[in-house]
């Protein structure tokens, strides 16, 4: 008895908290899948970077050994100054020196990727006042952007989610959840191919260097605004149509981000997804919504009065002035 006792009891502290149970097993799920991903890359890129460090070191000796007049430190000191200058967008190399970072059309996929919150990395600020001018724009710029996205995607989904599920539920009878979920399957099938795989097959043609994973991952890791910036097309040295190849390019990072917004925001309307959502959201007390109804109750009567009392103040101050009789003459009209 005393078991069931105590089992029931936990039960019932379990209910009770149940939102920051699950809150407190969704933090921990997190911590879980950060030393997750730090282990499987740390294993599986921890080797490669061995053996390139390895081949860095046999190069630098031989080049050393076959060029005697040159010390060590001369050498550090070149290729300090030619990563520093790699690190800015601007590379030593003569095959790539043709190449403007800070023309119009890179000036304005720099600062797509800026609002976007991309950020590639490939081409940063040089001079003091760009940078201070960066904070500034990106400052204005990011809450502008979100704005923007958010009042786009809000007038698209009318047209592509919410009015094609009503039709088929009200015109053939279909249920509202079953056609929702096929529907936000099927729309997230179309992003993917017009927006993945389609670029990627572009971009591995247009690319020299590139295949189709590569091409694949860098449409990923830019519609995500994930922008590690270890790919970046457009910047070989021997790209044709260049400024006509950047500005599309803007066009369809600015596309592509607003048809991931518009999937994501489907699925986010999802009956089954909301129901999920819920278990990791604070709960409201009955009694404070009982206390907040009553409130709005209170205010929505006294205002109610307060316009009555208004409205009958400003009929009387309306209507002409009727002399009052007085009391006398009604006592004499009475006796008479």
């Amino acid at each position: 008895m005393l078991q069931s006792l105590a089992g029931s009891s936990c039960v019932r502290l379990v209910e009770q908290h149940r939102s920051a149970w699950c809150f407190g097993l969704l933090v921990l799920g997190y911590l879980l899948y950060l030393v997750f991903g730090a282990v499987v890359f740390s294993s599986v890129e921890l080797p490669y970077e061995d053996l390139l460090r390895q081949e860095l070191g046999k190069l630098k000796q031989r080049f050393l050994e076959e060029h005697a007049c040159l010390s060590e430190q001369q050498l550090e000191q070149f290729l300090l100054r030619v990563l520093e200058a790699s690190n800015y967008g601007v590379s030593v190399l003569s095959n790539a020196s043709g190449n403007w970072n800070w023309d119009f059309t890179s000036s304005l996929f720099f600062a797509s990727t800026v609002l976007s919150t991309t950020g590639y990395g490939h081409t940063v600020p040089l001079s003091d006042g760009g940078k201070a001018f960066c904070i500034i724009y990106s400052v204005i710029g990011i809450p502008f952007t979100l704005l923007f996205l958010t009042a786009v995607v809000q007038r698209i989904i009318v047209y592509v989610t919410r009015r094609p599920v009503l039709y088929f539920h009200v015109r053939w009878g279909f249920s509202k959840q079953l056609v929702a979920i096929i529907h936000a399957v099927v729309l997230g099938f179309i992003t993917v191919s017009c927006f993945f795989f389609i670029p990627a097959a572009i971009f591995s043609v247009l690319e020299d260097d590139w295949n189709f994973l590569e091409s694949f991952y860098f449409c990923f890791i830019s519609l995500s605004t994930i922008g590690l910036g270890d790919y970046v097309p457009g910047e070989g040295y021997n790209q044709k149509f260049r400024e006509l190849y950047k500005i599309g390019i803007t066009c369809y990072l600015l596309l592509g981000l607003i048809a991931m917004l518009v999937v994501l925001e489907t699925f986010c309307e999802l009956h089954e997804l909301k129901k999920f959502r819920k278990l990791f959201y604070v709960r409201k007390d009955k009694e404070e919504d009982q206390v907040h109804i009553m409130e709005h109750d209170q205010l929505s009567f006294s205002s109610i009065s307060d316009q009555a009392t208004s409205m009958k103040e400003d009929q009387k101050a309306n209507e002409p002035f009727v002399t009052s009789q007085s009391p006398t003459s009604n006592d004499s009209s009475i006796n008479n």
